[in-house]
């Protein structure tokens, strides 16, 4: 059965997270939300307005992956591409759980599947154009899936989902070194406005899949591989004026574009700049100075930030949402001694988690984690294989498995944390602590975000040759069902040479197995159940200790029109609804 909403699944638990804040929503004057009310946002549009015109202004404490549509990972960049790269279907930029339903963007309806849900057809709206006004056709669709999915030695970053379950996705080279005219066979292209995909297998949550950046299009003519970051042509609402790697961009009204071709967005600024490499902390003061509009990395303010924001003025202003992600440590399987079950089960046993999530801010921040699933997907049973009083750690469980791992004495390894998250070297710094109390003695290596998975975690090269036994990670469902959060970090073709998300290096045939047969499975009851099956088989092989459900305190400044919290997009504010009341 293909997806056309929500299931009632993930509405019923959203209703949930949302919790009181959902009765908190609009204000007095009926604008969908005071810029004052707490947590506001959850529910409701935050001060609403129609009007046109300003600049919306976002800072990041890094850089990205890539703006790149085809070339990236971080859910941020998933959110803010919108403004200028139109994917086939989107999440519905709307308040509460009406956000997360999947709506067509480029595509005149979601995809029309055979009845074995192996292969999805969509038809392209009438009159989509690209910024130099030439038309936007099915072929362009074809070619940005090609080249984001088949070309890793220019595009290592995306998801490789298309690859996996496209028939002959296994043999086809990529369009840089395939220079056929029909390139993967599997994707037909039989007009200018259709699209077909075949796949090896039935995929019932392709119309997730087409809400990526992968499928917005991209001129073949144009395209120059990696560096086509450079010079990205829009098909959304926003062209880029100007792009500096690593310093940030500018976007202006893309004047090819057209509202009647476009339902979902109503592109309000007239501007929109983002710069890079700000130090999170003045992010944050920016914010409680209306400077900016948002934090681009839709993660909260730091820890340090935090008792500023609750306790003062701007209190009203705040939006405590779930992230839909966890936090996690990747045991890699393939680094000494966590190639042994017991030395990682001796970590699952022995970590305060506790005093980790006291030392990345409390509450606010999130909730301790017994589970790889967040609450807040489609999928999640609740359940706690290693669990312990308080959430302490059990010293004498772990010294036991220890020396069933024949490390009696404990053993020396390193735990990796991204430099520019505070949040995160808090946590790697309480782990270190917490794991002295049986014996592992965790040296901190420290990694820039915008290169964690390109060239250092994500890496198996690198991390084997540096012995990185322990990996800091967050993820996000990719969309919110099972499947859209565990593929691509527990399904050993995930594992790649470069930009891997797969951090454990975890290729467990037979979790790999069921992974395949519950994606197949157009039952959505009996798929639904999978996911949390395959959850306890993942935390049964040991390499994932989750740590703590991700919460973002998200602080929203005066001047920001048309705030909602998306939860499509890992509890951040919804980029492309957001303007100025400047």
């Amino acid at each position: 059965m293909k997806t056309r909403r929500v299931t009632a699944a993930i509405a019923s638990v959203l209703a949930l997270s949302l919790g009181a804040a959902a009765c908190g929503g609009g204000d007095d004057d009926g604008n969908g939300g005071g810029n004052g009310k707490k947590d506001a946002a959850l529910s409701s549009i935050v001060n609403a307005s129609t009007k046109k015109g300003g600049t919306v202004s976002y800072e990041h404490s890094d850089v990205p992956d890539s703006l790149d549509p085809g070339n990236t990972y971080y859910g941020w960049v998933q959110n803010f591409s919108r403004l200028y790269a139109r994917a086939l279907t989107s999440f519905k930029p709307a308040a509460g759980k009406e956000g997360l339903e999947v709506v067509p963007d480029l595509a005149e309806s979601l995809g029309k599947p055979s009845a074995d849900a192996k292969t999805w057809t969509y038809t392209l709206r009438k009159g989509l154009k690209y910024q130099d006004g030439t038309p936007i056709t099915s072929k362009d669709v074809k070619y940005a899936i090609e080249r984001s999915n088949f070309a890793p030695e220019a595009l290592s970053n995306g998801p490789t989902y298309f690859k996996a379950y496209l028939e002959g996705g296994d043999k086809y080279k990529g369009p840089y070194k395939d220079k056929s005219a029909d390139g993967i066979k599997s994707i037909e292209t039989p007009d200018d406005t259709t699209i077909v995909f075949k796949l090896k297998q039935p995929f019932a949550d392709f119309d997730y899949l087409a809400t990526f950046s992968q499928t917005a299009p991209v001129p073949q003519a144009k395209d120059t591989g990696a560096k086509y970051v450079q010079n990205i042509v829009s098909s959304g609402p926003y062209q880029f004026e100007s792009y500096e790697e690593g310093r940030g961009a500018t976007l202006v009204r893309n004047k090819n574009w057209d509202a009647k071709t476009d339902p979902i967005r109503k592109a309000l600024p007239d501007k929109v700049t983002i710069k890079f490499k700000v130090n999170p902390v003045t992010v944050d003061n920016d914010l409680l100075s209306d400077k900016i509009t948002a934090d681009a990395a839709g993660t909260g303010v730091q820890p340090q930030t935090q008792p500023k924001v609750l306790q003062g003025k701007n209190a009203g202003q705040t939006d405590i949402s779930y992230a839909g992600a966890t936090q996690y440590i990747a045991l890699n399987v393939n680094v000494a001694p966590f190639d042994n079950v017991h030395c990682r089960k001796a970590i699952q046993w022995g970590l305060d988690k506790q005093s980790v999530l006291d030392a990345m801010g409390g509450s606010p921040k999130g909730d301790v984690a017994t589970t790889l699933l967040p609450p807040s997907v489609n999928g999640y049973s609740k359940f706690d294989t290693y669990a312990t009083e308080g959430h302490k750690g059990n010293v004498a469980k772990a010294k036991d498995e220890l020396k069933q791992c024949g490390k009696p004495n404990g053993f020396n390894t390193i735990l990796t944390a991204r430099s520019d998250r505070p949040a995160e070297v808090a946590q790697a710094t309480a782990v270190q602590e917490s794991l002295k109390k049986i014996g592992v003695n965790i040296e901190i290596k420290q990694f820039p975000s915008g290169k964690y998975f390109t060239n250092f975690a994500g890496v198996p090269t690198y991390v084997h040759e540096h012995k990185l036994g322990m990996l800091s990670m967050a993820w996000g469902a990719d969309w919110p069902t099972g499947y859209g959060f565990l593929d691509q970090v527990v399904n050993g073709s995930a594992i790649k040479p470069s930009g891997g998300t797969n951090l454990m290096e975890l290729n467990d045939p037979k979790i790999n197995k069921a992974l395949t047969d519950a994606i197949a499975n157009t039952d959505d009851a009996a798929r639904t159940k999978a996911w949390g099956d395959i959850d306890k088989m993942v935390l049964d092989n040991a390499s994932v200790v989750p740590v703590v459900y991700r919460k973002n305190l998200l602080l929203r400044p005066k001047s920001a029109a048309n705030v909602t919290v998306t939860q499509a997009y890992l509890g951040m504010y919804d980029y492309v609804l957001m303007s100025s009341a400047k």
